[in-house]
């Protein structure tokens, strides 16, 4: 029998899911079943390069504070959080508010925090001279916002979803449609960064970023869920996703 096009491409993805789910096993069988994120994790060719592979040493705290951020409630202003109105037109895509809070492990929230975000475009390209992936460009986004929490601890972004795009880790590599979000506490020692995804991606099994978090319940905490109240009718859909810095219920974040 001749496979169609759909048969090779079904064939293809459990090859993947296969290969990374062997990998996965034959890492936790050596040892690392106990780490909240896999470090130098084989499937996930570029890990070694995106981790600390030296001790920390001390740093001197004048030194740090001459380079950490300084910015006030006058230096953000409110419009850097909707990355729809950044440019005369309107960019292409699905128009969606992001929201949530930021909480520390007891459930109180953080206030008055610097919270960024970057993304590609609806078509999965980001506005990079290193992406050159053949997507378009959009003219009218440019994929960054930042925004400060308030006193009850609430980031809300106005955006546009993103696209899956190749990244060649492997053959046929796509990365799950996603939002890289970035919190900063009072210098650089205390930023965090993650990534927040979308419910049902297909890709997630395939990834290895995001299978490289050991804990199933932990990667579910990365996945936003669409909140009916957050949706602005005839403008726009909308998503919830709480950002937890601390305790056994933390957001799984890149370390960096």
């Amino acid at each position: 029998m001749t496979a169609t096009s759909s048969d090779t491409a079904a064939t293809t993805q459990a090859e993947v899911s296969a290969e990374i789910a062997a990998l996965s096993r034959a890492y936790d069988d050596a040892g690392t079943t106990e780490e909240r994120v896999r470090l130098d994790y084989p499937p996930y060719r570029s890990s070694i390069l995106r981790h600390p592979t030296k001790d920390p040493h001390h740093a001197d705290p004048e030194g740090i504070e001459l380079w950490s951020p300084a910015f006030g409630h006058t230096d953000v202003d409110p419009l850097e959080a909707d990355l729809t109105i950044q440019h005369a037109g309107e960019p292409v895509g699905e128009r969606m508010v992001v929201t949530g809070r930021v909480l520390d492990g007891d459930g109180r929230p953080v206030r008055h925090q610097l919270v960024e975000v970057w993304q590609a475009n609806a078509g999965g390209r980001y506005l990079h001279k290193r992406d050159q992936h053949p997507a378009a460009i959009d003219p009218n986004f440019t994929g960054v916002g930042r925004c400060l929490t308030d006193g009850d601890g609430v980031y809300r972004f106005t955006t546009i979803k993103p696209g899956p795009y190749p990244w060649k880790n492997h053959r046929n590599a796509w990365r799950p449609a996603h939002i890289h979000f970035s919190v900063f506490g009072s210098d650089f020692t205390q930023r965090l960064v993650t990534q927040m995804y979308f419910p049902g991606d297909p890709l997630f099994a395939l990834d290895p970023i995001y299978q490289a978090i050991v804990d199933p319940r932990a990667r579910e905490r990365l996945v936003a869920s669409y909140d009916h109240d957050v949706t602005q009718p005839e403008w726009s859909t909308g998503y919830r996703w709480d950002i937890v810095l601390t305790g056994a219920h933390r957001t799984p974040m890149e370390d960096a």
